[in-house]
């Protein structure tokens, strides 16, 4: 399990740190907003735990870019701002959890805990075979059937495209997309999930310039449409 931690206060980012990794989770640290911004496009994470006093970008901020294009991340505030309009503005930009300081470690650790065990939802990808359309496709041998014939699909392909049928009419975000096809702690670029779109849309769609079944969301991810 991955921590962004975003704190400018070095004690206490050494302190949680090093308590953090004594429960075996990998702890990623910045002290600014710019940085967590990078680190958050670039690598996974299973939750990030932000200060909302930051330099260059706020933690609010981050908060709120972020929720753009992930709802699902958990997002712990770890903040001096106590007041009950400082509560409700975090939660109001996305926040799963607010923290004031000075807090108490085993509590911090403790809703931690807890928000990782509820965001460890992973989509159980049962099907072996799958008729959509024209097109067949079976997962076990990763042969298909589409527009224009046969079709053997690579092991990532054929991962990708079970992830979406089974979220079918759901939008996946390109982190989820990453996280679970590739698994990686630094990814590929975004870049080759859009590669991988452009093959299934000249596999199985009529007209690849106008899909029917592979859609983009803008800014977000994809999704597979079927009636």
């Amino acid at each position: 399990m991955r921590i962004l931690l975003v704190e400018d206060e070095e004690n206490i980012r050494k302190v949680v740190k090093l308590n953090l990794e004594m429960d075996d989770y990998e702890v990623i640290t910045t002290d600014n907003g710019k940085d967590a911004m990078k680190y958050f496009q670039e690598q996974h994470f299973d939750l990030i735990i932000l200060d909302i006093m930051l330099p260059e970008i706020s933690g609010l901020q981050i908060c709120e870019q972020i929720r753009l294009t992930d709802t699902e991340t958990p997002i712990i505030f770890l903040t001096a701002k106590d007041s009950p309009p400082d509560r409700v503005a975090g939660l109001k930009k996305g926040a799963d959890d607010y923290l004031a300081k000075p807090f108490n470690l085993e509590e911090l650790q403790l809703r931690i805990k807890k928000l990782i065990s509820r965001s460890q939802k992973t989509p159980k990808l049962d099907i072996e075979y799958y008729e959509f359309g024209k097109n067949k496709v079976n997962f076990s041998t990763f042969e298909a059937k589409g527009i224009n014939g046969d079709i053997t699909l690579t092991k990532k392909e054929a991962m990708l495209l079970k992830l979406l049928i089974e979220r079918k009419n759901e939008v996946v975000s390109r982190q989820q997309i990453l996280q679970f096809v590739w698994g990686y702690d630094v990814y590929p670029s975004t870049r080759t999930i859009d590669n991988f779109i452009l093959s299934f849309r000249k596999y199985f769609e009529e007209n690849p310039k106008e899909p029917q079944f592979f859609k983009s969301v803008r800014g977000i991810g994809y999704k597979f449409l079927e009636q």
